[in-house]
């Protein structure tokens, strides 16, 4: 995989139409990393099938107004997006859009001509967030060797609970367990169509499908009623999971095994801006094994909201931009089934949330 300063990518998606030029599209836009014959370069993806090369775009059209310097990654467009490139992408689409040439220009690509890249390479964290889902909890009460506390339902808080002053107090009536984060090592993304490799003598290799929260900008102490400003968008990572453990139950579950593996976190293929999202806390989510669904449910179930895990998680550590928080898995994991369901050789992955996209990957 391409190294940090491997340039990022814009991907701009139009409203589907038969003519992906015509001026009456209603415009939205996601962000995505390429790469074409080993050189990246910046794009815009009109009806997720055309990708505008956005450097020479930006150079060759004629668009009036100041001047604005292409984004070196990711990184650099998510810190600038509200400083002139939000309004340099609409300007190149208008352009492109006003022409009545119906040649696409040479700077134009069809999507599976190019290599995907993951969205952010790389994060300089990743949280994640473990049991977000009631019956996720559930159905993992036995099979993580530290098990779950008996004496209340999963996803309430038992009698003994206490709140972590301040980073997590919620008012006296919310009875919710606290959230639990752990990090995952940015060095196992992987992109979209790229392969999960199976470790050598591991055979409890699981999947969680989830949405992963973009910070927008530096957060630190951010309260609820603000942390919506410090989201830049939403993308996909497939957490996927070591059930096998350490052999022993010190100290309770071993996340460096059971997250940070090479390629145990598929992320992308896109990020969606979170203009274009109408509700992150209602969004349908499918998750399908060889094309059979194993997880369908909906962000509405989650058991701490995107907004109340930016703030859970900036009240303990500085988040800045680009940063990933993948928000928990529902229900429908394959160590959850009985019989349990383990990733296998050949096997393909496709975790699909409403307005973001589907990732796809193959296990080998």
């Amino acid at each position: 995989m391409s190294s940090q300063n491997t340039l990022f990518f814009l991907i701009l998606i139009l409203t589907p139409s038969p003519d992906i030029f015509s001026q009456s599209n209603a415009i939205s836009f996601k962000l995505g990393s390429f790469e074409d014959n080993g050189e990246p370069f910046v794009g815009i993806v009109l009806n997720d099938f055309k990708i505008i090369d956005l450097a020479k775009a930006n150079t060759q059209l004629n668009i009036e107004g100041k001047e604005i310097e292409s984004p070196l990654n990711m990184k650099d467009l998510i810190n600038r997006y509200n400083s002139g490139l939000r309004e340099r992408i609409f300007n190149i689409i208008n352009t492109i859009n006003s022409t009545e040439n119906n040649k696409p220009p040479a700077y134009v690509h069809n999507l599976e001509d190019v290599k995907i890249l993951p969205p952010i390479m790389y994060p300089q964290i990743m949280v994640n967030t473990a049991l977000n889902y009631t019956e996720h909890a559930l159905e993992m009460e036995d099979v993580r060797e530290d098990g779950v506390d008996g004496s209340a339902k999963p996803g309430i808080a038992t009698a003994k609970t206490k709140r972590p002053g301040g980073i997590w107090e919620p008012n006296t009536q919310d009875r919710r367990w606290n959230p639990y984060m752990f990090l995952k090592s940015p060095s196992a993304i992987i992109a979209h169509g790229e392969s999960i490799r199976l470790p050598n003598k591991r055979l409890k290799i699981d999947w969680e499908c989830e949405l992963g929260i973009v910070i927008g900008k530096t957060a630190s102490n951010v309260s609820l009623p603000e942390a919506a400003d410090y989201i830049f968008g939403y993308t996909l990572e497939l957490d996927v999971s070591d059930r096998e453990g350490r052999g022993d139950n010190r100290y309770g579950s071993d996340w460096l095994i059971g997250k940070s593996r090479d390629t145990f976190a598929p992320m992308g293929p896109f990020i969606t801006p979170k203009e274009f999202i109408n509700d992150p806390i209602n969004m349908e989510i499918t998750f399908t094994l060889n094309d059979m669904v194993m997880q369908d449910s909906n962000t509405n179930l989650m058991i701490h909201n995107v907004f109340e895990q930016v703030v859970y998680a900036s009240n303990i550590l500085t988040l800045s931009p680009g940063d990933i928080i993948a928000t928990g898995t529902p229900s429908g994991v394959g160590s959850g089934r009985t019989p349990a369901i383990f990733l296998k050789s050949g096997d393909k992955t496709s975790c699909t949330y409403e307005g973001i996209g589907t990732l796809v990957n193959r296990v080998q």
